[in-house]
């Protein structure tokens, strides 16, 4: 058991599995860790008890639900009070068309991972809520012309 998580190999073993497919049934997990179904099921319990396992969450693609465009967008920030980005970083994330906000160092401050129907779309993202806000001191903007994600995590 790591002493620092709390969380033995077969704990490791059942979320590597669940990185790589939530859809496997309780049963199949207890099958390929080793364990009888009713125990797999009560550390899949535990670990969201404990904050460890967090949720499922289905994978979409875009394109055939007509968000043929993604980009990811850098914005700089002005000179401002925690609370206000943080108000700042929730409202971006409340977007519809936003998948992700990350709070970042360097000369930007956030990098946002945006899906849209087209260019135009975009513009629109763009212009109404983050050119129009006065926080925002500059965005740029890069189109994703292939994404390449991994399902997993580094887990010991």
């Amino acid at each position: 058991m790591s002493e620092e998580t709390g969380l033995d190999r077969i704990d490791f073993a059942i979320l590597r599995l669940l990185t790589k497919d939530a859809w496997l049934s309780n049963k199949q997990i207890a099958a390929e860790v080793g364990l009888a179904p009713s125990s797999c099921h009560e550390r899949i319990k535990s670990l969201r008890a404990r904050g460890v396992l967090l949720g499922a969450h289905a994978e979409v693609n875009l394109q055939v639900i007509g968000f043929a465009l993604q980009a990811v967008l850098f914005v700089q920030l002005g000179k401002l009070s925690i609370e206000v980005v943080d108000d700042f970083v929730s409202a971006t994330a409340a977007v519809p068309e936003v998948r992700g906000v990350f709070l970042v160092s360097g000369r930007t401050d956030l990098i946002v991972d945006v899906a849209v129907r087209d260019m135009q779309h975009l513009k629109t993202v763009i212009s109404e809520h983050f050119n129009r806000h006065a926080v925002v001191l500059r965005v740029e903007t890069s189109v994703v012309f292939n994404r390449q994600q991994q399902h997993g995590m580094p887990l010991p």
